[in-house]
């Protein structure tokens, strides 16, 4: 019989899962929710779970919907906006793209794809920090009590509770499944230092003193003379909450699931004359996928590795941010290509050397003419390659020949794919290295905002560069707009050490060079305190410097994971162009982990998609279009063979790359051609196995 038994896991702390009393678990409110549930309905007609009303048109239109009053929004409106911002993030409504033929909410749904039902949110805490969680329930008028099933959808990225709606939300309630969210610690969660505002659970400010997603670690003393200082800056819940949420994200996903059961209950167990509630949906009648994508999807896989009690059935997860622990005794091969060793590497390490080496790599031969979106200024790449060449960093005689160098320290030194090389550059301008760098090493370090980790704050700026007020506007939307990891929603990063003034990062000069090269003094410290020595020179760290990197450290290993799934049925879809999740670090070595650890007895499966990668939402754009194809098509695939297998006794097909096809130049509308199914008996050139120590990958 599945239970819920996470007290091994939190009892040190004094707090007590419902699971782990003397009673029948789920028939009372968990001791780790705070303060009141919300509860909304839906009726599918006015408004609903999935879409907000938007239906599907509504998701796909490039109109976003407006409030009544741009200062005052209500909560209805805030939440309609972040649906439809969340959903539009991760996947591709372009027309062409596969939007309303291959997945969208009127597939197999009908009509405009709305679905009714109840939706329950609350805040949760978490052993080790006074930072609440938010944690969410939507039950769909679908679920059906008889056969009762649940979906976990943790958010992906640094995103809010609605950050997997359109992924695992998507899916879990077409299938009339139960939907459990957790923003993981991450969310919106802003704190205007100014003006010591915050958002409450709604989304709606206050500057009162209430709970709210997310206040800085400081005294209004304390606040008032660093705003005097630093004049507009905003603290960032993900960066600053001194949690490293991370640690305990396998934790949320595990709690979530508990909050659905009790709220499942509430609304359909059996009444007892007494006037307790007899718990009728339990762990051992409902089928459990612990799924999301991302940070989501590595969420529902350190979910899975601490259930031993089997609280979880299946994993389907896309594209995991996971950060498998080190095992150097095999290695990765893809055909007849290098043997990787140097496999594994953490999530700060290889993004902090894409911040540092790729706006010089854009100007490499080899991708600068094919590269969409290559948009940051030539000069700016150039003073770039210039800079680190000074420092030793790349050799060459000229810009080309340093911007080649830097190319072959990313593809050879960092093992990071050519197949990725021709999206770095668009990442680069849209900031996602620079943006994971600062974020993560606060949160691995567990710097609050005070530090000013590498002299780097989030503020608005003006189009020069230079820290503004946020528009009154704008904050109010925060909770709709952001992405939680900044630059977001017109929060940027500032570089305060900027020669002259704080400035943007992409604007910033260095003081070593007195010449706008993206602030790459900042850069160039985040790495160092990442790979725990001076990158310029190569020795070690002193002081403040060394204490935070052996935090830092200390924060990575508390991540790491283990590889071992229990065998669970599980599958892993992951594209090979994936330009933010490096393939040699996240998904092929968990799969070749997974293997040293379980061995025979392991059910995970790991599908290779050619041509896909990490934000299907730029697939829309010219020059991306036509050469990939949406991953998330395949992410549906995923769930749809842990839910066959799951109940139907279907086996998981092999492991193997799957040969999607891109639409080419002119990028006609998707078709079937371009996505061929995931093989359940794959050839054997196209067979992912590991073999003699080895993960083999077919070209």
């Amino acid at each position: 019989m599945k239970r819920i038994m996470l007290c091994a896991l939190i009892g040190a702390t004094g707090m007590t899962l419902t699971a782990c009393k003397d009673k029948t678990p789920f028939n009372e409110i968990p001791d780790f929710i705070q303060g009141d549930i919300n509860q909304s309905s839906y009726d599918g007609i006015t408004n609903d779970l999935l879409t907000a009303g938007l239906g599907a048109s509504g998701l796909a239109s490039t109109t976003a919907p407006a409030f009544t009053d741009a200062l005052n929004p209500a909560p209805a409106e805030l939440r309609r906006l972040a649906i439809y911002n969340n959903y539009r993030a991760l996947v591709d409504t372009a027309p062409g793209g596969g939007y309303g033929a291959f997945f969208g909410p009127q597939v197999g749904n009908g009509g405009e794809g709305w679905i009714p039902g109840d939706e329950y949110i609350a805040y949760m805490a978490v052993p080790g920090t006074d930072v609440p969680v938010t944690v969410m329930a939507q039950v769909p008028e679908s679920f059906d009590p008889e056969q009762p099933c649940m979906v976990t959808a943790p958010s992906s990225g640094s995103r809010g509770i609605y950050g997997a709606i359109g992924t695992a939300g998507e899916w879990g309630l077409k299938k009339g499944c139960a939907v459990v969210y957790t923003d993981k610690g991450t969310g919106t969660g802003s704190h205007n230092l100014a003006t010591n505002t915050a958002q409450r659970i709604d989304g709606t400010l206050t500057s009162s003193e209430e709970p709210v997603q997310f206040r800085a670690d400081l005294t209004d003393e304390q606040r008032a003379t660093f705003d005097s200082a630093w004049p507009d800056r905003f603290a960032w819940k993900h960066a600053h909450s001194k949690a490293n949420p991370e640690a305990d994200w396998g934790l949320h996903v595990l709690q979530s699931i508990e909050f659905g059961f009790y709220v499942l209950n509430e609304k359909f167990g059996r009444e007892l004359g007494n006037g307790e509630i007899l718990r009728t949906i339990n762990p051992k009648n409902t089928v459990v996928i612990a799924s999301s994508v991302s940070n989501g999807g590595g969420s529902s896989v350190r979910a899975a590795e601490l259930d031993t009690e089997g609280l979880i059935d299946g994993v389907a997860v896309s594209e995991p941010n996971v950060n498998p622990e080190v095992d150097r005794s095999f290695t990765i091969r893809q055909g007849d290509g290098s043997v990787i060793t140097e496999h594994s590497r953490s999530l700060l390490d290889y993004t902090t050397a894409l911040a540092v080496y790729q706006g010089c790599a854009n100007q490499a031969p080899a991708i600068a003419g094919l590269a969409p979106f290559n948009l940051v200024a030539q000069d700016i790449g150039q003073n770039i390659c210039n800079s680190l060449a000074n420092k030793g960093l790349v050799t060459g005689a000229e810009v080309a020949d340093l911007a080649t160098d830097a190319l072959r320290i990313l593809n050879e030194e960092f093992g990071i794919q050519p197949e990725q090389n021709l999206l770095a550059p668009a990442h680069f301008w849209l900031n996602v290295a620079q943006s994971i760098s600062y974020t993560y090493a606060n949160a691995y370090g567990r710097a609050g905002v005070e530090k000013r980790v590498c002299g780097l704050s989030f503020a608005a700026t003006d189009s020069s560069g230079a820290v503004s007020q946020l528009a009154p506007a704008d904050e109010a939307a925060l909770f709709s707009a952001s992405n939680g990891i900044p630059p977001s929603a017109k929060v940027n990063i500032v570089y305060d050490g900027a020669d002259g003034q704080p400035t943007s990062l992409p604007l910033s000069a260095s003081p070593s060079t007195n010449q706008m090269d993206y602030g790459l003094d900042a850069l160039l410290c985040l790495r160092s305190l990442a790979q725990g020595s001076d990158v310029v020179t190569g020795e070690a760290l002193e002081g403040a410097d060394a204490e935070l990197a052996s935090a830092i450290a200390t924060g990575i290993d508390e991540v790491r994971a283990n590889g071992d799934l229990q065998g669970k049925p599980a599958v892993f879809v992951t594209g090979r162009a994936d330009a933010i999740l490096p393939i040699n670090h996240t998904s092929r070595p968990y799969f070749g982990l997974n293997q040293r650890v379980e061995g025979k007895k392991s059910n995970l499966r790991y599908y290779e998609i050619l041509n896909a990668h990490h934000l299907d939402v730029l697939n829309g754009l010219p020059g991306i279009a036509g050469r990939y194809v949406p991953l998330h098509h395949y992410y549906f695939q995923a769930l749809d063979l842990v839910w066959a297998n799951l109940t139907e006794k279907q086996a998981l097909p092999p492991s193997q790359v799957v040969r999607a096809v891109p639409r080419g130049e002119s990028a006609p509308p998707l078709a079937e051609a371009n996505l061929p199914a995931i093989n359940p008996a794959p050839d054997a050139a196209d067979r992912i196995v590991f073999t003699n120590d080895q993960l083999r990958i077919p070209e």
